[in-house]
């Protein structure tokens, strides 16, 4: 009978390979993340939950998209709907005053082109402050 005690060897536990089974996952998900499906989005605009309550100093230039694609600066309708002709409208309305705010008021149903357009006609010329109207979101239930 032998009654020495056997060597008893301390049991580990090998961290290496759960390791790596974690940054797999963490780099599935990271990549997989990236490739989101945004044609499933439905944005609803020009409501907001919100209307801004600040008051500003001064009058702002209004530039309006009607739902034709057609431009009003100020509530004056423009001859035709070419960046030139937006751009000159802007430039006799604002003069060299850049710091002028600019209200953006697009009719819902206004193509994304024209208001694009706009906002490109404005940035060009060097107009840093573009605010975007809308109105406030009705609740639910109440027409």
């Amino acid at each position: 009978m032998n009654l020495k005690p056997r060597r008893h060897e301390e049991p580990e536990i090998n961290v290496v390979s759960l390791i790596d089974v974690v940054l797999l996952l963490v780099v599935f998900f990271i990549l997989s993340s990236k490739f989101t499906d945004e044609g499933r989005l439905r944005v609803h605009l020009p409501q907001a939950s919100a209307v801004p309550t600040q008051k500003v100093s001064g009058e702002p230039l209004v530039l309006s998209v009607t739902q034709q694609g057609t431009y009003l600066v100020n509530q004056r309708e423009l001859i035709n709907s070419s960046p030139e002709t937006l751009r000159a409208a802007l430039l006799k309305e604002a003069g060299s005053n850049r710091a002028m705010r600019v209200t953006l008021r697009a009719d819902a149903r206004a193509t994304h082109q024209s208001v694009i357009t706009a906002m490109d006609v404005l940035g060009r010329l060097g107009f840093a402050e573009v605010n975007i109207a809308t109105v406030k979101e009705e609740p639910a239930g109440k027409p």
